[in-house]
């Protein structure tokens, strides 16, 4: 089955690069002989896809992450695009003990004092549940693009996933941003109002800001770490597991985090402070 997905893989990519979205997503439908699910944001990307996904009724399972942590107007907007389309954008939540765990290790926003911690919380909240929600899938759809971030760059149209063992597919890879910005406008797609507040990018409220003037796409996302491979691991190959940083011994009550600072030092603070 890997020979298989991977060879179908190779010749959808090359196959896509002559067609439109609807018609990508519609030979997605016609090729992959298993489910297909399309993980959404709910970001301007993922709204044209969901647009085209719920107009043409392709038969695709849409799936969202709900972390416990997104923004009010992310809720909103998923509830006013179901209610335009007639169609349900399933939840998938964190496991509740291994967040019960998370926060009483690192603290409710214990992502802000180290890089493994932030990690650890995306892969609670994100990484896992993605896992299940690609639970015998054969294709995996998302709204990835070529100039969202120099680490998208060298990504493909259509690639083999090994870790998971699936197609996964980008039919917007070669679209713009204003491109998408305008379908949206003529073709009365619902969008977060967040993006015209300059959050081009948006994730969970405590690690999303809205963009500087001249700053890239993706700029945003987990500010204040080092430039390079800010990801949330969703988009990087992996074994699929994610390690969950552990309590210091003797340190029983869940102040690791606090062993990070220097005397007098304070975390970073979040863009709503």
């Amino acid at each position: 089955m890997s020979d298989s997905r991977e060879t179908l893989a190779a010749e959808l990519d090359k196959a896509f690069a002559d067609l439109t979205p609807l018609e990508r997503l519609t030979m997605l439908v016609e090729r992959v002989d298993a489910p297909i699910v399309f993980t959404t944001s709910l970001g301007i990307e993922d709204q044209m896809l969901t647009h085209l996904i719920f107009s043409a009724r392709l038969p695709i399972v849409l799936k969202t992450l709900d972390t416990g942590r997104l923004f009010p107007e992310s809720y909103t907007l998923w509830r006013e695009t179901e209610e335009k389309y007639g169609r349900r954008i399933k939840a998938m939540y964190p496991q509740a003990q291994a967040l019960e765990d998370l926060v009483n290790d690192q603290g409710i926003d214990g992502f802000y004092y180290a890089p493994e911690f932030r990690k650890a919380c995306c892969g609670v909240r994100k990484v896992e549940p993605l896992g299940r929600a690609l639970g015998g899938a054969g294709g995996w759809i998302t709204g990835l693009r070529r100039d969202q971030s120099a680490n998208r760059e060298g990504m493909e149209f259509v690639g083999y996933d090994a870790a998971r063992g699936l197609i996964k597919a980008n039919p917007l890879f070669d679209w713009t941003r204003e491109e998408i910005r305008v379908f949206a406008e003529t073709e009365g797609v619902p969008v977060n109002p967040l993006h015209a507040r300059n959050y081009l990018s948006i994730g969970c409220a405590p690690c999303t800001r809205a963009l500087q003037p001249g700053e890239p796409e993706r700029a945003g996302r987990w500010w204040w770490e080092e430039e390079t491979m800010r990801e949330c691991g969703l988009h990087i190959d992996a074994d699929g597991t994610v390690s969950r940083a552990r309590l210091i011994p003797g340190h029983e009550h869940g102040d690791v985090a606090f062993e990070r600072l220097a005397p007098g030092e304070t975390p970073p603070k979040g863009p709503h402070s």
